[in-house]
């Protein structure tokens, strides 16, 4: 209940005038600000401040590509990364935001190499290298900051690794099974990884879990939709199902419980089983009402939509209940 509301509602049953309301209000603290404000708003200062730092940089240079010449550019480049690198080792209180500065720079440093010297690689190799040239130094920060935008490279590269394999299309083809099999399972790796037993190890936080949870199920869930809408279901759909099944079952467990990862999940079940539902009606039913088809197709959403709702308020009620108590 929304706490403004209920003072509302106390004030009209007791008949509390203007002073009376405004000490109420007082008492609840309604005018206060967040308990949390002083220690995450500097933080989010400091990510937005990095975020903006590395982004201008590279516009920057964008706009003065004619002046600065190849080694400028270069020299640019490499000074922003070795210097935000030392800061980030000279003052720990600034790591985080200036280690996210060293992920933007050595990204656009990356991107310009290989547009100077057209070395022929594919763009999933610059982004997977990327990815591994700063993974040590989101092992050694071991924060949220760093960890999400990682897991935000590292799924581009995944995604474009796929659609390199896949004839440099965005297709989804019997032959293609293989590949895009290969690119579930590291998705889901990743996610594993970011959980709650992974996170012994790497450092991340809840923001990178819920990153690479929302990725996973858009990656399954779009490939699975491609087989479900060729020509003949393709073996990607049921495939589908069960990789979104398996990765909601592992956020159910207490010890790797999460509402926003479980969520995700079972959007992209409810989307599949909705999909699946639409072309069996749509095209395998013969003649028919083509309302009443859409109107069994909206019903049998909603009710899906409710019965995952309600199954995952239970789960948090209870992982909550259980926290409490331990």
């Amino acid at each position: 209940m929304d706490l403004r509301l209920a003072l509302y509602r106390l004030a009209d049953e007791h008949r509390l005038d203007g002073p009376a309301t405004a000490r109420l209000e007082r008492l609840a603290g309604l005018g206060d600000p967040p308990g949390t404000l002083s220690r995450r708003l500097p933080i989010g200062l400091a990510v937005l401040a990095a975020a903006l730092l590395g982004l201008g940089l590279i516009f920057w240079i964008a706009a003065n590509w004619a002046t600065l010449g190849r080694f400028g550019r270069f020299a640019v480049l490499q000074g922003a990364l070795l210097s935000m690198g030392l800061a980030a080792l000279w003052r720990p209180a600034w790591r985080a935001p200036l280690a996210l500065v060293v992920l933007l720079a050595t990204g656009a440093l990356l991107a310009y190499f290989g547009q100077t010297y057209q070395t022929g690689a594919d763009p999933w190799q610059l982004f997977a290298l990327w990815a591994v040239l700063m993974l040590p130094l989101a092992w050694g920060l071991r924060s949220d900051l760093l960890w999400t935008p990682w897991v935000l490279v590292a799924f581009v590269g995944l995604s474009l690794w796929i659609q390199a394999h896949t004839g440099h299309q965005w297709r989804v083809e019997p032959d293609d099974l293989a590949v895009h099999m290969v690119g579930w399972a590291a998705a889901l790796a990743l996610v594993l990884t970011m959980a709650a037993p992974g996170r012994r190890l790497t450092g991340s936080g809840p923001w990178a879990l819920r990153t690479a949870a929302m990725l996973a199920v858009v990656v399954v869930t779009i490939t699975a939709l491609g087989g479900l809408f060729a020509r003949d279901i393709a073996a990607h759909y049921g495939l589908g199902l069960l990789a979104l099944a398996a990765l909601a079952a592992a956020f159910v467990p207490a010890r790797s419980f999460d509402v926003f990862a479980l969520s995700a999940a079972a959007l992209g079940l409810n989307t599949l089983l909705v999909a699946g539902l639409g072309r069996l009606l749509f095209e395998h039913s013969g003649r028919g009402d083509p309302i009443g088809r859409l109107f069994l197709l909206g019903l049998v959403a909603a009710g899906l939509l409710a019965a995952s709702v309600s199954a995952v308020l239970r789960l948090a009620r209870a992982r909550a209940q259980s926290g409490a108590a331990a």
